[in-house]
């Protein structure tokens, strides 16, 4: 099985990550794990400013902020890992790259919001499985 994880470095990523430690006949036998974090894109004028090296910089930096302490605990855990990150519209980008790969889950950590607040604020969770056609687990 191959495992995508929507991460972005919040309380609700390492609680899905602690849960799937502590129940490990959750998934069954996993053999990748694939942490995404979606970076926010920089709009295009002003990166033509900065020059793309730079905005490129700018994105590993805060994508490594996320992926960095995801990669220690896989590694102390054992799990084969494949880290990466994309720029973009977290969402559309989640979305597409579960939909365009042979991925066999989404795993996302969710806020746990209610109904009402989601429908009023948005959810990135809801708009990502809006779009997917993976089967999705949301951890609480």
């Amino acid at each position: 099985m191959k495992v995508l994880l929507a991460v972005d470095g919040s309380p609700y990523t390492q609680r899905m990550l602690d849960y799937l430690v502590s129940h490990p006949d959750l998934l069954g036998k996993v053999e990748e794990y694939t942490a995404l974090t979606v970076v926010p894109a920089i709009p295009a004028h002003p990166a033509s400013f900065v020059g793309r090296e730079v905005v490129e910089d700018y994105y590993k930096e805060q994508a490594d902020a996320v992926l960095d302490p995801i990669r220690a605990f896989a590694q102390k855990h054992g799990w084969k890992l494949d880290a990466r990150y994309a720029a973009g519209n977290g969402p559309d980008v989640i979305a597409k790259i579960a939909n365009g790969e042979q991925f066999d889950l989404l795993l996302m950590g969710t806020h746990g919001h209610s109904a009402l607040s989601g429908l009023v604020l948005g959810s990135v969770t809801s708009r990502v499985i809006a779009q997917t056609k993976l089967p999705v687990l949301l951890i609480r």
